[in-house]
């Protein structure tokens, strides 16, 4: 097991990269994109937080297919993009700092032996590392946005599990909001255009302020439309899949 209380040492660029990848920061759009859980990578000093290599494979590690779609967005639509790039077992993106669910113990039914009884000093590590470098970056691209008064929609990219704890979720995708409900009636009633899926409200979750981040944080209180989309990602887990839901998000949000 690795020490909880780690002191810093010295990085390298690749096992330590930048906490966010910043792609087409000068997009046209007024789409703004985030995602959050794009990648499943983890230093080598964490020695996969007692997890197998086949768990850092799963939805437990990362948002399967969301950062494809996320990149693919953001060249069919010409969007600033902002990406992870450590896994959400280290630290959770779209959670408030220090609540049980952004450094858990157990994901889904899986234990993660390293997260177990972190001290104080490994958890602002994460914070001052990973989560706030990431949010930062966004707070001060909106910031400079807004100076301009360029309109701004927020469009988080998500995706999850076809069935989670033995509950077969039925939809094919799931469209999140807070107060923005015009723009995401406007995204669900598009993609239902389509009678072959099943788009739901609010669904497999809800927004919540004590267990979400970027909507309430980065799009309510700063006045900007924002939904969260959750894909199902056996649906984008291939190229194929990543282009068919990139296209249909273009067509809705364009």
């Amino acid at each position: 097991m690795l020490d909880a209380c780690r002191v810093d040492t010295v990085k390298s660029s690749t096992d330590w990269p930048p906490a966010v990848s910043v792609v087409n920061e000068a997009g046209g759009s007024d789409v703004v994109l985030i995602c959050e859980h794009a990648s499943n990578h983890l230093p080598a000093e964490y020695g996969r937080l007692g997890v197998s290599e086949a768990d850092l494979q799963r939805h437990i590690a990362w948002d399967i297919g969301a950062a494809e779609v996320t990149l693919g967005l953001s060249r069919a639509l010409d969007a600033p993009a902002f990406l992870g790039t450590y896994s959400r077992l280290l630290v959770d993106l779209n959670r408030p700092f220090g609540v049980p669910s952004s450094m858990p113990a157990r994901s889904e039914a899986t234990d993660i032996p390293g997260n177990r009884e972190l001290c104080p000093a490994e958890r602002e590590r994460r914070r001052r590392l990973m989560f706030q470098p990431f949010h930062d970056r966004i707070a001060s691209f909106l910031d400079a946005r807004a100076e301009t008064e360029r309109p701004t929609r927020i469009v988080t990219i998500h995706s999850y599990t076809p069935v989670f704890l033995g509950e077969r979720r039925p939809w094919h995708a799931g469209i999140l909001f807070e107060r923005s409900e015009a723009f995401a009636r406007q995204v669900i009633e598009g993609l239902a255009e389509d009678r072959s899926l099943l788009i739901g409200t609010n669904v497999p979750y809800g927004i919540d302020r004590a267990e979400d981040y970027a909507i309430p944080v980065h799009g309510t209180d700063r006045g900007h439309p924002a939904i969260l989309v959750e894909i199902r990602h056996d649906l984008i887990a291939d190229e194929r899949g990543v282009a068919e839901w990139t296209e249909r998000l273009r067509a809705v949000l364009a």
